[in-house]
């Protein structure tokens, strides 16, 4: 996403986000944020400098090096968000273990059906390309 749209969506002026993420340069790395070239316009406008795009993760660190009541509030939901993906993949492992204690106690007869769950537990591939911005140096 471009800074200024963030700055808005953050509730706070472009200035403010620009300022926060130079003070805080170390917690932005090139998968976090970069800078779009000349030859990437954006628009029309007078810009002195070509505008900062963030990457998904980039978005994420801006709520934490703002001080908005908004950025606070996100911050806080994407601390939430990891508790909630720790605990859904501690589950799935519960239930691994658990299917594999059950089938050690199974006889043969049953390996159709363990095999079936082991298939259904397994997501499906992905085949929609990933969205968003990729600097060239992360590209494959």
């Amino acid at each position: 996403m471009i800074y200024s749209h963030l700055a808005d969506l953050y509730a706070v002026e472009t200035k403010t986000l620009n300022r926060a993420v130079k003070r805080n340069l170390r917690r932005f790395p090139v998968d976090f944020m970069f800078q779009l070239t000349a030859k990437e316009p954006l628009g029309r406008g007078g810009r002195r400098y070509q505008p900062y795009v963030f990457t998904e993760q980039g978005v994420a660190m801006l709520s934490s090096v703002l001080n908005s009541e908004r950025a606070v509030m996100v911050n806080v939901e994407i601390m939430r968000a990891f508790v909630r993906l720790r605990q859904m993949l501690a589950s799935k492992a519960d239930l691994a273990r658990k299917l594999q204690e059950l089938e050690s106690k199974c006889d043969h007869q049953f390996r159709v059906v363990f095999d079936a769950i082991r298939q259904l537990m397994t997501p499906p591939p992905s085949k929609t390309k990933p969205i968003g911005f990729r600097p060239k140096a992360l590209r494959k």
